[in-house]
């Protein structure tokens, strides 16, 4: 996978204490997705982590996977630092 930076990074809450996590690439998005997701797996989900792993593959800009990353941390309400 590449390290293609987002253009600005994506701050999400990762737990019930207000501990956040900072996502800079698809790739860190992807893992994030795949190892520290707590919420609900909907299509947002799935369309997030195919976008991560395009992106990181060459087939999806970075931009898109922004993007999808950004509808389902907003759909699970884990949203931090929203710099759209």
């Amino acid at each position: 996978m590449d390290s293609n930076r987002f253009e600005n990074h994506i701050t999400v809450k990762v737990d019930a204490t207000g501990a956040v996590h900072t996502l800079r690439t698809p790739t860190e998005a992807y893992q994030f997705l795949l190892g520290s997701w707590n919420a609900k797996r909907s299509e947002k989900y799935r369309a997030a982590l195919q976008a991560c792993s395009d992106a990181s593959l060459g087939g999806k800009t970075t931009m898109a996977a922004r993007r999808a990353v950004l509808a389902v941390a907003r759909e699970a309400g884990i949203l931090y630092d929203e710099k759209a």
